[in-house]
């Protein structure tokens, strides 16, 4: 056997066909190869990227700026957004540079990241952009970073539902080979529907490693026959609000319907053979985990199809075509729905059989009793859904000795993981020679708030800090509490990515307020918890300061391990004092005693 020669470089290098990718990177191969499709179409294109990073997509900027010198030569401009709707308003401008006839190229492909509270911050824009429409050779995609176990979230998110909301197509691959392809066809879909279309990103796709097929031509995009309105669906000029809504609800979901059918992005797998009787639907990271449970119990396509088992697709969860949902459902018994998170595939089913001539039972979060079968928290398990789904089997087509013993083992495997006891548990805690170890601290009686960063971590700490807020919104929870409490005055922890992102905003309506805070603004020159990024702007302690001033506050101080590196170089506002380290309880008590909003560097 022959070994192909393999580089570093080749994951960017669209003459090798078959490379070896991480999702992050399957993102910036598939804009390189969008570059290079439309080129052979005959189209002088550009990219556009923008986003905010934060898990699971932490490390894309990362990745895009590792192949500057590639995405530079196909004209793909990288510009990190300083917050998320910031970044998703540019990606909407990146659609209107032809209107004005202006534009260097025949269109702009534009991609928008962030992770689930990003997408719910930047709604708003979302719903106008979506409304406006895409241009003809441009399109939008929304990589939504859903982190489903909280793991570096304030809370457990999937926002499909907010792309539901306001009408964009939803697309969830399964896997680093169906991030290329999705991402393509997501492009195709945006331009020829005129919509945004959204790419569901967990870390069990985007964090994960896969050799994949990248050729050019690997893909043969099907344009449907659709009967387009007067204008089309493409972004225009005007102000007529109602017309935009008319476009979308009658038009442009219709279209991308149309797209979804035409290119068979949602597929039966299996046809369950001459008689089907049970029907297992599912998607993206949820498909993998279906096959690897059906392969435990020991059924494969050939079992499938034996026994009468019809395995479904979905590729895109929103808008799920009827005619996709008939084809599937036609002649079984018992469906069986297996998505994480909120039911979107199973209510969808139920809306669109329901009063129709095929009336299978239908089974997803929950069972004929009512009892839970795949809950709407955490995330679904291989194992449990093996299980499930064996029972299910055994129940709904027959005995089987063969799958009774296979459930009965992985049951048993079940509970002995349960009876695990972990013993290497540790609490996360500050980085070695981390500043904020020592600046998360607060005088005797005084009370400290967190905020999103890794200060986060001194709510596990004796650090007598409480509470928190969604980013941004450091302090103004005390705007709203102080008016009731007893006591006078809090510390806010308020990380310098934070600030920069939205948190100035929070400084400035605490100061509105006359609530007695002091904001400890932690700086280190990096978006620390995603991966050390320098945060856009090149921020500087003393620039914080001057706009901080600007914005009113008074009582401004710095605390740092070297204060001479400031003597002379610095353009601190009159009255900013500078402190060692070693001052910073003398410091914290003298500015707890200030009146109003004052600021500790």
């Amino acid at each position: 056997m022959t070994l192909h020669d393999v580089a570093l470089d080749d994951k960017f290098d669209l003459g090798k066909e078959r490379v070896f990718l991480s999702g992050a990177q399957a993102v910036v191969r598939m804009l390189l190869m969008q570059r290079e499709r439309d080129r052979r179409a005959g189209l002088s294109t550009a990219g556009f990227v923008s986003g905010y990073r934060g898990s699971p997509l932490g490390g894309l900027d990362m990745q895009l700026w590792r192949a500057k010198r590639q995405l530079a030569q196909a004209d793909i401009v990288f510009q990190p957004g300083l917050n998320e709707e910031l970044a998703a308003t540019a990606c909407w401008g990146s659609q209107q540079t032809e209107l004005l006839g202006e534009g260097t190229h025949d269109g702009v492909f534009a991609v928008w990241y962030g992770k689930g509270p990003g997408v719910d911050r930047s709604g708003d824009v979302f719903r106008h952009a979506n409304l406006a429409g895409s241009s003809r050779n441009g399109g939008v995609l929304a990589l939504m970073g859903d982190d489903h176990m909280a793991e570096s979230s304030t809370n457990a998110h999937a926002t499909e539902f907010l792309f539901v909301d306001t009408m964009v197509p939803i697309l969830n691959p399964a896997g680093v080979q169906e991030i290329i392809d999705y991402g393509l066809y997501g492009f195709a879909m945006s331009r020829f529907a005129g919509t945004w279309a959204a790419i569901k990103c967990v870390k069990d796709n985007i964090e994960s490693t896969a050799s994949v097929d990248a050729s050019i031509e690997r893909l043969n995009i099907v344009i449907p026959d659709f009967d387009m309105p007067p204008g089309g669906l493409n972004i225009r000029h005007e102000i007529d609000m109602l017309g935009q809504e008319e476009r979308l609800h009658e038009h442009k979901r219709a279209a991308a319907s149309a797209f979804i059918q035409a290119n068979r992005l949602n597929r039966i797998v299996y046809s369950g053979g001459r008689n089907p009787k049970l029907g297992v639907i599912t998607i993206g990271k949820s498909y993998l985990d279906v096959r690897q449970a059906l392969e435990d119990i020991g059924i494969g396509e050939k079992a499938a199809n034996r026994i009468g088992i019809r395995l479904f697709k979905v590729g895109c969860p929103w808008p799920l075509d009827y005619q996709h949902i008939a084809d599937f459902a036609r002649g079984l018994d018992t469906i069986v729905v297996v998505e994480e998170k909120r039911s979107l595939i199973e209510v969808q089913l139920r809306e669109n059989l329901y009063g129709s001539a095929i009336q299978p039972a239908i089974v997803g979060k929950k069972d004929e009793r009512g009892d839970w079968l795949f809950p709407a928290k955490g995330a679904l398990d291989p194992n449990e859904i093996a299980i499930a789904l064996g029972e299910r089997i055994l129940r709904t087509i027959g005995p089987s000795e063969e799958i009774a013993a296979r459930v009965a083992k992985l049951r048993q495997f079940q509970a002995m993981l349960s009876d695990t006891v972990d013993i290497g548990s540790r609490t996360p805690f500050f980085c070695s020679g981390c500043p904020h170890n020592s600046s998360t601290k607060v005088p005797d009686g005084s009370l400290a708030a967190a905020g999103i960063g890794c200060h986060f971590m001194a709510l596990w700490m004796d650090r007598n800090t409480v509470g928190f807020t969604a980013m941004g919104g450091e302090g103004a929870q005390w705007v709203g509490q102080a008016p009731f409490s007893k006591r006078d005055h809090i510390f806010q922890n308020l990380g310098d990515g934070t600030y920069n992102h939205s948190g100035a905003l929070a400084i400035r309506f605490a100061l509105s307020s006359g609530a007695n805070i002091t904001y400890k603004i932690l700086y280190n020159d990096a978006v620390a918890m995603t991966g050390g990024q320098p945060h856009e702007g090149g921020l500087t302690v003393d620039m914080i300061a001057r706009q901080v001033r600007a914005e009113g506050v008074d009582r401004i101080a710095v605390v740092t391990d070297e204060p001479d590196k400031y003597a002379g170089k610095a353009d601190f506002p009159p009255g900013a004092t500078i402190h060692h380290r070693d001052d910073l309880d003398l410091v914290q008590r003298e500015l707890r005693g200030v009146k109003g909003i004052s600021v500790l560097l």
